[in-house]
């Protein structure tokens, strides 16, 4: 049984006040933009994306009640709604759509443009609202009180709490500050090294950090848990698999590598080792991690995609109120199948008719289980990866067997696998927004159109993002090392060409089952794995503090608001350092990044920089503290 009978919003359906407004959209659409390009950033580089929904509220908040002086919920919420969307549409498509530029620096083809980027992340996230849309009458209005939708209650009761918007709103912008501070002398003016790292002699290992802000506060927001598997695989990679390649293969010269291993180390350090080899082993953990997530969700998904049909089967009853009030089905459906056939017609995205069909019949299905799965488990543990590396294998696999190979071939897997990916996220996105208008009492219809907004504007900002980090650094580089889309780019060429390292591909593999089998979470391990140490630490000191705050001796809400404060000051970080990362990337396309550089003129020895490292890295953590745990609070 739930309770939606009884369930009575914040806002009564009989109450009209301002929603849908031109300052709630244009706020939304420039935190779509802001968020979109921010994580665009750090998934490139860490692997992750971290959900915009909260920070957007509090910003809304710190705008709408405290510097405009209007006391309107529903204006905020469109705000998030709008906002959060970029998150999504960037998470899709820098997890995928960088294989195509992998692909043209190799020579195989030509760079994606714009437009066709643009198009598929649009296309996607269209796809991702419509498919929801008729699901939420029977995920979010029925199942009230049975799926908790944790990220969209919390973002609720972020709301409700308005009367500390303004305290709220500063945290988030005085992380973006002190991030982009930090950003700029670490990476711009390069006054110290952006990691440390330290080798124990006569052996090959290495360990060590980085000292970015956004990674740091990775590590914070996801937790200890997911923080300390992390680093457990980038220990398992760096201080065993690298030190085990170089012992006893000193002499081999092993496919990929086209050198002795050991004057691979001697010239390059465990850096090369991990990227001829370990990088291979780490896609292969991820590519099984992925699948066992998905097949262990399979009962889930069968009864998730069941009872969600059911209960789209049984009409809905009664009047439509203003709460209950979605958009047009006619219209809907109408959009869905326009949205098919561009798929399948539009020559800037290279789909055949059987890929659209493929995109519309699992993208139904991802939407729906995705929609409900975020319902259960939270945004955070919803398999995206896991559905993407499934789509890929089974479009890829039916790709080669109709004659589609090559160049032609791989465009269109990769297309196919950005548009699912982007689909399953904005779902999931947009079930935890409609879960907190349900709170709230905000309008469907108009959260809806939001959505779409801000869909449509990520999407027109994402195509030049993903092309201003090429041009500045390339995807694949030591700055963006873009771990998801290489991984996808190695599982479609190992299908299509068969020219993968399947020895090394099938130790991760292994790994990943032997983890699953300590009944440890797969994902995480093997993404640790699959990245450098010295990220995975940064990542881990982040956790540890997060961790330091969980077990204060405080009083629980006490504990409870150091904690909260702690998340929407490392989520301003992760957004101020991705607009930095944005600047610099301007920079060096315009060739300023070496007039700013200062590395060559102070030109430190190891150890003095290594020290200022670490001294910044200090800084960075004392910086969270102090709007945190050292933050002035009222009595």
């Amino acid at each position: 049984m739930n309770d939606n009978k009884e369930f009575k919003p914040y806002v009564p359906a009989e109450k009209i006040t301002p929603e849908f407004t031109f300052t709630s959209i244009a706020l939304g659409i420039f935190l779509a933009v802001v968020f979109g390009a921010a994580n665009a950033y750090l998934g490139l580089r860490v692997g992750m994306t971290v959900s915009a929904s909260i920070p957007a509220a509090v910003i809304a908040m710190g705008v709408i009640r405290v510097i405009m002086r209007k006391n309107s919920i529903l204006e905020s919420n469109i705000v998030q709604t709008t906002g959060s969307a970029g998150e999504s549409v960037a998470a899709g498509a820098i997890f995928t759509l960088p294989a195509l530029f992998l692909w043209a620096a190799e020579g195989r083809m030509d760079k994606p443009g714009i437009l066709e980027i643009t198009l598929i992340a649009l296309l996607g996230g269209l796809l991702g609202v419509f498919f929801m849309i008729p699901l939420r009458n029977a995920l979010i209005v029925k199942e009230h009180g049975v799926l908790p939708y944790p990220e969209g209650t919390a973002c609720a009761e972020v709301l409700l709490a308005g009367e500390e918007g303004g305290s709220n709103a500063g945290t988030v912008f005085a992380g973006m500050g002190f991030a982009a501070l930090f950003k700029f002398i670490i990476d711009g003016l390069k006054v110290v090294p952006s990691e440390v790292s330290f080798r124990i002699k006569n052996y090959s290992g290495e360990i060590g950090t980085q000292i970015y802000p956004a990674v740091m506060s990775v590590g914070y927001i996801c937790g200890p848990r997911i923080s300390s598997y992390m680093f457990a695989g980038g220990v398992l990679s760096w201080m065993v698999l690298i030190p085990m390649i170089v012992l006893f293969g000193e002499q081999l010269v092993m496919y990929p590598g086209t050198a002795p291993i050991g004057e691979m180390f001697a010239s390059g350090g465990a850096s090369a080792i991990w990227s001829s080899y370990i990088r291979y082993i780490g896609a292969g953990a991820l590519a099984a991690g992925g699948i066992i997530s998905l097949v262990k969700s399979l009962p889930l998904i069968v009864t998730t995609f069941r009872d969600a049909m059911k209960s789209m089967g049984g009409a809905k009853s009664g009047v439509v109120t203003r709460t209950s009030n979605d958009l047009s089905m006619k219209i809907v459906l109408a959009c869905i199948a326009v949205i098919t056939i561009l798929i399948w017609l539009v020559p800037a995205i290279p789909v055949s008719l059987l890929g659209a069909v493929i995109v519309v019949i699992f993208g139904f299905f991802f939407a729906t289980v995705s929609s409900r799965m975020v319902g259960l488990v939270g945004s955070s543990n919803n398999p995206v990866s896991g559905m993407a590396i499934a789509t890929l294998l089974i479009a890829t696999v039916i790709l080669k067997m109709t004659g589609d190979t090559g160049v032609h071939g791989m465009q269109g897997a990769i297309a196919i696998g950005s548009i699912i990916c982007i689909v399953a996220a904005i779902s999931g996105d947009t079930s935890q927004d409609l879960k907190t208008g349900y709170l709230l009492g905000a309008t469907p219809k108009k959260q809806q159109i939001g959505e779409v907004i801000g869909v449509v504007a990520s999407s027109l900002a994402i195509g030049a993002t993903l092309y201003l980090l090429d041009q500045a650094w390339g995807f694949g580089s030591e700055e963006l090392g873009a771990p998801q889309a290489m991984l996808m780019k190695m599982i479609i060429e190992g299908v299509m060409e068969s020219n993968l390292p399947w020895g090394l591909v099938f130790i991760g593999v292994f790994i990943a089952v032997i983890i699953e089998i300590l009944q440890l979470p797969v994902l995480p391990f093997a993404i640790g794995i699959y990245l450098p140490v010295q990220l995975n630490a940064c990542i881990m000191v982040g956790g540890l503090v997060r961790l330091a705050f969980d077990k204060m001796k405080r009083k629980e809400e006490e504990k409870k608001e150091i904690v909260n404060d702690g998340i929407l000051f490392c989520s301003g970080m992760i957004a101020g350092e991705g607009l930095v990362g944005i600047l610099l990337a301007l920079f060096a396309i315009a060739g300023l990044d070496k007039a700013i550089d200062l590395s060559g003129k102070l030109n430190l020895p190891t150890a003095v920089a290594n020290i200022g490292s670490l001294v910044v890295f200090a800084l960075v953590i004392a910086s969270l503290l102090r709007f945190s745990l050292w933050r002035k609070r009222k009595n």
